[in-house]
Order: C-alpha cells, then sequence, then structure tokens
C-alpha cells in the first residue's frame, strides 16, 4: 500500500526535502502534491507555510546498485543486443534506422559503465527500445531526465534519414511504466479529493510527457478539469473542479 505524508515548511521545496527525510527516501521514489504554494505575506507579516502531500510509489524506482527485474517478453518480432565491454550484437532490425537507432542507445549505455541487454520492437510507426541490466540508474537519472535526453537523441538518430517520421520510446529498467501507473494513480486520488472538497490542487512540476499522461488520465473524470500553468521547469497541471473552467 502507498504510504503518504503532508508537511508545511516555509517553502515547497524545503516541505517536500522534509517528507523525503522522514520516509528516507529520495525524489525519484515518491509522487509529491503541492497542496498549497504557501504566502509570505506582505513585507513577511502574515505569512502562510507551503503544504504539500508526498506518497511513497507502490514499486520504488531503482536506483544504482539495486537489482532489476529480468526483462518482461516481447513481441516475437524483438530484438536482442547486448551492450558491454565483452559482449556482441544480435538480432535482425527490420530497417537500418532502426538498427542504428539501437545502435546508438546501446553505445551510450555502454560508455557510460552500464552493462546489460536491450530488447526492441516494431509497432507500426513505434520503435520500442527497453533496456534491461544493472546499475542503470544513471541512465534514468533524477525524475527520468537522462532517460528523456537519451530517449530524445535517439528519435534524431532515427530520423536522421527517414522520410516517415518514427517514434521512439525508450524505457529503462520498466521506469515509465511504474512512472505511468503511480501518475494516473496521483491523479485519480487527487481528482476524487478535489471532487468532494470543491478546491482545485495543484500538482508537482512535470514535464510535456507526464502531464500528458495526468490530462489523458482524467479526460473522461466526472466533475473535474485539468489546465497547466507556470513556466518552463515550473509549468505543472491544477486539478479544478469543472465549475471553475
Amino acid at each position: 500500500m502507498p504510504v503518504s505524508i503532508e508537511k508545511t515548511a516555509k517553502t515547497v521545496q524545503q516541505a517536500i526535502q522534509d517528507a523525503l527525510e522522514e520516509l528516507g527516501l529520495t525524489d525519484d521514489d515518491v509522487v509529491v502534491e503541492v497542496l498549497d504554494e504557501g504566502d509570505s505575506g506582505l513585507l513577511g507579516l502574515g505569512r502562510r507555510p507551503a503544504k504539500v502531500r508526498v506518497t511513497a510509489d507502490d514499486e520504488p524506482s531503482f536506483a544504482l546498485n539495486d537489482e532489476f527485474p529480468a526483462t518482461p517478453e516481447t513481441p516475437e518480432t524483438s530484438e536482442e543486443v547486448y551492450y558491454g565491454d565483452d559482449e556482441t550484437y544480435s538480432g535482425d532490425p527490420e530497417t537500418p534506422e532502426e538498427a542504428e537507432t539501437v545502435s546508438y542507445v546501446a553505445n551510450v549505455l555502454a560508455g557510460i559503465g552500464i552493462h546489460g541487454q536491450i530488447s526492441s520492437f516494431r509497432e507500426e510507426d513505434t520503435l520500442h527500445i527497453d533496456v534491461n541490466g544493472r546499475d542503470c540508474g544513471a541512465a534514468i537519472g533524477r525524475r527520468g531526465e537522462t532517460l528523456e535526453a537519451i530517449q530524445y537523441l535517439a528519435s534524431l538518430v532515427a530520423n536522421k534519414h527517414s522520410e516517415n517520421h518514427l517514434r521512439v520510446v525508450v524505457d529503462i529498467a520498466g521506469y515509465r511504466r511504474r512512472r505511468e501507473t503511480s501518475l494516473i494513480s496521483l491523479a485519480e486520488r487527487t481528482a476524487a479529493r478535489v471532487s468532494g472538497s470543491g478546491q482545485k490542487i495543484s500538482l508537482e512540476p512535470m514535464n510535456p510527457a507526464e502531464r500528458r499522461i495526468i490530462h489523458s488520465a482524467l479526460q473522461g473524470y466526472p466533475g473535474v478539469t485539468t489546465y497547466s500553468e507556470g513556466e518552463d521547469a515550473e509549468r505543472h497541471i491544477v486539478i479544478a473542479p469543472l465549475s471553475e473552467s
């Protein structure tokens, strides 16, 4: 069962840090809800503290030196590529673009000292690349930032000489699947609270892909609406009663 705690502090970041220290986790292992951004008040008077709820994921994301589960089964058309100092490539990708993209990802991982196995398969106009191995935390990064960068660069490689756009999805140690499950759960729990209280709730800043997951999860949820606020790294989703839209 998920474990949630609420913390107040002068700033949102301090409240999050206090909660992480109490849970003994890192911010990669939790989902954060900003309940109140706080208010410094006029000339520091009447200050209202920031308040957050921090929920430990049902299945925490992997950190360095964790043990990783076996790679999930993939379709029969999947290709397996081993990367590392003494490994060799195998498999027969459908196109040169796919082979070059998988090879690029393997070289990036080997270059940062990560060893393991890649399974890739094509699904219409999407190339899925799944990575499994040990010590993969460095390839995921804080909140998946390194993973996003690897996926972006892999997409550039895949479409360098391609006339038809090929979408590339890279997942490492199942991070995306776990994160999506956590975000959908967060969206539904928060929507239920908003619907019951009539008060809007702001979520933590997220990247565009994660915001799309929240928007999609609540698209048909009765009585609530979602929209984004903030700029750049501070852009976040607000879940509000439908009457406010």
